[in-house]
């Protein structure tokens, strides 16, 4: 097994991501016992802020894999939101929903970062699942180019993770601004609202955090062995 200083660095990161997650759940249970003043269910939100959009035609679904499994299917051009956002009337289940609804939007605008995050998406799966076997083999046969091209691919796997954060954040905010908007949220509402979003960007910041400091000991092992 290969030790480096950034180790140290990587698991520090390793640790926040844990916190964020830790994070994420407790602000979704604080806030899912909070019922919301306008007393709809996150889907009845999800398809008000699609209409109002003028996007009629995207579906609003229940999904089946379980707890925080929200999301939107750009193919399908449907938002799917778990138990307790679909049929919940809580500040979480709105906000989730929202966000979800957030992509949508985000889709049908042609933002810019989401269509890169798209184009990426394919080399970047196949990276971060064939990376590791080239490191591995590389280290192992002591063979530099094989160490190499699992770096190239590696770095389509971050740049990806690094795409989604602005794609995330964006969404985020599209939804905050769409619930007050619309008068779906009361003022102190909005606080429970940012609370639960922010908390879950936390994890996509700490993941991508995490990806970098493993590339950048990758890049320095590499170089070293050359």
């Amino acid at each position: 097994m290969i030790f480096h200083p950034m180790d140290f660095l990587i698991f520090a990161a390793l640790g926040l991501a844990l916190w964020a997650q830790t994070k994420v759940k407790g602000n979704f249970e604080k806030w899912s016992r909070v019922r919301a003043s306008s007393n709809l269910t996150g889907a009845q939100v999800a398809r008000l802020i699609l209409d109002k959009e003028g996007l009629s035609h995207v579906k609003v679904e229940h999904s089946r894999n379980g707890t925080l499994s929200d999301h939107y299917d750009p193919t399908a051009k449907t938002v799917r939101l778990s138990d307790p956002v679909f049929a919940g009337n809580s500040i979480s289940s709105l906000a989730v929903a929202a966000h979800e609804v957030g992509h949508a939007i985000q889709d049908d605008t042609r933002y810019g970062m989401l269509l890169l995050r798209h184009r990426l998406f394919p080399v970047a799966n196949i990276g971060s699942q064939v990376a590791p076997f080239l490191f591995i083999g590389g280290f192992v046969l002591d063979m530099m180019n094989l160490i190499g091209v699992g770096i190239v691919l590696f770095a389509a796997a971050v740049l990806f993770q690094v795409v989604t954060l602005p794609v995330e954040f964006d969404a985020s905010n599209r939804a905050r601004k769409k619930l007050v908007d619309l008068g779906l949220i009361e003022n102190q509402e909005e606080k429970g609202i940012s609370n639960v979003l922010n908390a879950a960007a936390l994890t996509y910041v700490a993941s991508t955090l995490m990806a970098i400091l493993q590339l950048i000991k990758f890049i320095l092992i590499f170089r070293g062995r050359r």
